[in-house]
């Protein structure tokens, strides 16, 4: 599978050296309006000298304004390699005397009474920078007044701005180029430590589900491996609870299959109606039992803490939810001809509970008792609000030996030498509800010395309004 691009370390240059470059692009804009700027005022003071130098020629012939100029000096002033130079002379009112004609200043300059003005203008849509230079009259020597213009092509100011420009911007375009590579070699290193964790999280097995080492990890990191971490640990608790689902259901699965399978080889076999009937009921026995025994797995696996996201708990009246279970295991226990009792507390016992899980609870409890007790042996319900709000089944079966009290409540744990049938379930998920409401379940002796107790206690709630009991779950 084709690796996608690196659009982390795409970002991370983009956002590193796009600013560079639009710095480079701003300091360019600027370099070259700075360089123009000198450009103009270097070559606008050698334009006002040659303005000077012609208006020290003027003279005055018959009355008349007159430049009185060699021709030599005028090849050396209006002469230049690189632009053309153009001069007009007026009089005081603007007539031309003698040049080009060159546009005066318009607007705010035009009325400005200033000796020089400087502005731009254009000779044959060329643009051009032109000086206007205002000359006094001369008393001694009769000269009128009059007005000096010279004006200029741009090429060498153009030149020397672009000449200025480039020897400011190489240096930096060359630095710009030096911070480009140092960039792409930083965020290059930078990255490594995450493409260490990228190898070491590529490089595991699909059953490693362990942390991944945080160790030399730099700061900004470690958020998200921690992250990752809770991840791989949620992860590792669902794909724990899944293999823990399917390799109970395939321990309790696997010998009522044969059984079912093996009466019905035997049903198909036999020609005897009745021994086909014996051999049906027994199937009929054999599905009920690993009905129970499908029905017991799938409720031990969603009363499983990694199980349950969120458990919404509620005011429930202890002693009518115990009343109504008890009531349903009537006719259970006339079969067996257990008297099957019940002993109220008198008055509501509210625990803050699931009300279905606390009648599973009461269910699986009962269940086992009857079971489990001898025919014609007695179990007791019991429900009690001090010294805490509990849930007691005492019963007649054999009484459970002290090293095995705490094994009792685990998966599939069954007494030796007891033959009555049952999947080793129904207390371990007892226990899981009772763990789930911070309930805690004792095993003790029956106060008779036959048999045994078991008393759930719940931890004291600060509610007084109980929600009615759930209809029955069956089984």
């Amino acid at each position: 599978m084709r690796d996608d691009p690196p659009l982390l370390r795409r970002q991370l240059l983009g956002w590193l050296l796009i600013p560079l470059l639009l710095l480079l692009a701003a300091d360019a804009f600027l370099s070259y309006w700075i360089a123009l700027s000198f450009s103009q005022r270097a070559n606008d003071r050698a334009l006002v000298e040659i303005a000077r130098d012609v208006s020290l020629h003027l003279g005055n012939s018959n009355g008349k304004l007159t430049l009185d100029m060699p021709d030599t000096a005028r090849r050396l002033l209006f002469t230049d390699p690189r632009d053309d130079v153009y001069f007009e002379i007026a009089g005081a009112g603007g007539q031309r005397v003698e040049g080009t004609p060159i546009a005066p200043p318009s607007g705010a300059m035009a009325a400005a009474h200033e000796t020089e003005i400087l502005y731009d203008g254009e000779i044959s849509s060329v643009p051009v920078r032109v000086v206007q230079m205002r000359v006094a009259a001369d008393a001694a020597s009769g000269r009128p007044a009059a007005l000096v213009r010279i004006a200029e092509t741009k090429g060498k100011r153009n030149e020397l701005a672009r000449e200025i420009l480039v020897s400011v911007l190489a240096p930096q375009v060359l630095l710009i180029l030096i911070a480009g590579v140092l960039v792409w070699v930083g965020v290059a290193r930078g990255l490594v430590p995450l493409e260490h964790v990228r190898q070491a999280v590529t490089m595991r097995s699909p059953r490693d589900w362990s942390p991944v080492a945080i160790t030399g990890v730099p700061g900004e990191l470690r958020p998200l491996l921690h992250a990752i971490n809770e991840l791989l640990a949620s992860l590792d608790a669902a794909l724990t609870l899944q293999s823990r689902f399917i390799s109970d259901a395939a321990h309790q699965l696997k010998t009522p299959m044969a059984v079912l399978e093996t009466q019905l080889e035997l049903a198909k076999r036999e020609q005897d109606p009745a021994r086909m009937r014996q051999s049906l009921e027994k199937v009929h026995a054999g599905l009920n039992r690993l009905s129970r025994v499908i029905s017991q797995i799938l409720s031990l696996a969603r009363n499983e803490p990694e199980a349950i996201r969120k458990l919404t708990l509620a005011p429930v009246d202890l002693n009518a939810l115990a009343l109504d279970t008890s009531s349903n295991w009537v006719p259970e226990a006339l079969k067996k001809q257990i008297d099957l009792g019940f002993e109220s507390s008198g008055t509501p016992v509210i625990v803050e509970g699931d009300a279905m899980r606390l009648r599973e609870l009461c269910d699986n409890l009962i269940d086992n008792a009857i079971r489990y007790s001898r025919d014609g042996g007695r179990v007791t319900v019991r429900v009690a609000a001090s010294p805490q709000p509990s849930f007691t089944v005492s019963d007649d079966s054999p009484t459970i030996p002290l090293h095995e009290r705490e094994q009792i409540f685990e998966r599939f744990h069954r007494l030796l030498g007891n033959t009555a049938d049952g999947s080793g379930l129904g207390l371990a998920i007892v226990k899981e509800i009772a763990h789930l409401h911070g309930a805690d379940i004792r095993l003790s002796e029956d106060l008779d010395g036959v048999g045994n107790t078991f008393a759930v206690c719940f931890p004291l709630s600060t509610q007084t309004t109980p929600t009615p009991p759930l209809g029955p779950v069956n089984h």
